[in-house]
Order: C-alpha cells, then structure tokens, then sequence
C-alpha cells in the first residue's frame, strides 16, 4: 500500500442523478475501506463544464455523463473514463451500456413518436445526452422539423421532468434509462402511470472517471478494487441491479463527440 499513501484523500463528485447517490456512496466507502484513503463525495451544484473545482482540477473522481466528459476531454483532456456499470436487465446486453427512454403519461392518447408533434416537452438540462440531446439528433436525423415540439421547457432533472409527466405539465420526456428504472423501484405505482414510446441508444454508460493528477497505481488499484467488489458494494449493487463493473476507454465515448460535432 506504499503507492497509495503518496494520496490520503479523494475528492469526489458526481454528476449524475440523485436518485443514486446513495449508490455511489456505497462505491465511495468500499474504496475508502479497500485503499485504506479518506473519501468525500458530494452532489455537484454546477454543470460538468462550468464547475470551478472540475476547472481548477480540484476533483480527483467524478461520477459524470458520457457527452460533459468528452466535451471536458476535448476543451483540457485532464479527465478520463475509468469503469461504468454493466445492468442486469437484458436488454443491456451485458455491456456498459443504456438508453434514453421517451416517456409519457400513460392515460395519454400517446402512444408512439411521432404522436408527440406539437406536445410539450420537457428536458432536464442542454449538456444532457439521454435528456436533450439524444432526442434532438434522433429528430435531425429523422428529418424532422425544429418545430416538432409545441413547446420546449426544462425541468431541471430527470426526476423532475419524470413528476412534469405524470403531473401533466409537460407531455413528454426523455430520460435516462437506469433513472427511470430506479425511479420506478423507488416509487412503484410510476409503472402504471407513464409509458415509454421510444427508446434511444444505446449509449456508453455514464462512468466514474478520474483525474490526470491522480497517481497510476492508484488508478490502477481502483480499477482493480471496482471488478472485484466485497460482499458489502456487492449488496448496493444487487439493490441498484448492477450486474458488474466494465473496465471503460476514452475512445468509447468519442462516438458521442461525432455525432453531435464536438
């Protein structure tokens, strides 16, 4: 552990929904308890891209979408994708792997895309891949106008843009897969109120990425820490339905960059 005591403390931050933070919680104290290093994980307040510790590299981790990372790779390349989650649900295929899911209330008369012409639709923030922009290529691409929504509105979150569905503010949403999926086990009766008319992707999963600063043996430790969980993380796991932990590459995420011309 001689590499290791050269660092005593990580930074850590995530990006990434609330309605698993506990998870990443439960990743941050396995590290801290395997590593033998004092951990501190916070709910970030900023944007990926306008953070001042990101800016001023003063994170050494980060739980962070996929398209905020690339696009922080690209404007200072001092942040790199380390491990993402493999789901357990089949239709992840068991790779580090998930979807944009278009939602929208299910006593709706909706029932499929192109039925969303002129609806309202809500968004959690412009730098989101499954909430924005996902959706906004999937209409380019299809040759849809840029007037297709009636209305465009943000939320501010998944969560929020999930409760603007049900509360009939908004018609339509898109979001994360794995979000919704915990949403709907946190809050059952969801899977009677809202139904999925498309879903988008699949896209790199959202992963935990370090910073350039952080020593290599110790990222290496990390890595090695998150493929080989204790029965503790493996419970969190279980509870979230995460079948494992994928080793990630930079070059994974660049298709994001292409395809929205980063």
């Amino acid at each position: 552990m001689s590499e290791v005591s050269k660092q005593n403390y990580l930074q850590v931050v995530s990006y990434l929904a609330p309605n698993w933070f506990d998870f990443y919680q439960a990743v941050v104290a396995y590290l801290s308890r395997v590593l033998g290093i004092e951990t501190q994980l916070h709910q970030g307040e900023y944007d990926p891209l306008e953070d001042p510790l990101l800016l001023q590299d003063q994170l050494d981790l980060a739980f962070i979408c996929g398209l905020p990372l690339i696009r922080r790779w690209q404007l200072a390349p001092k942040l790199q994708p380390l491990v993402a989650p493999v789901m357990i649900s089949a239709r992840y295929q068991q790779r580090p792997i998930y979807y944009s899911d278009v939602i929208v209330n299910a006593n709706s008369d909706l029932v499929k895309f192109e039925d969303l012409a002129g609806k309202t639709f809500c968004y959690n923030d412009l730098g989101s891949n499954s909430g924005y922009n996902l959706l906004r290529y999937k209409l380019i691409q299809s040759g849809y106008s840029q007037s297709f929504f009636g209305e465009t509105i943000q939320s501010g979150s998944h969560q929020n843009s999930i409760r603007w569905v049900v509360d009939g503010i908004a018609d339509c949403a898109a979001i994360d897969s794995v979000v919704l999926e915990q949403e709907r086990n946190n809050f059952p009766e969801l899977s009677q109120q809202l139904r999925v008319v498309e879903a988008l992707g699949p896209s790199p999963a959202p992963p935990l990425a370090y910073s350039w600063h952080l020593d290599k043996s110790l990222v290496e430790q990390i890595r090695l820490a998150l493929l080989h969980p204790d029965t503790q993380l493996q419970a969190a796991m279980d509870k979230y339905r995460v079948k494992s932990f994928a080793t990630v590459e930079l070059e994974d995420y660049f298709g994001l960059a292409r395809m929205y011309h980063y």
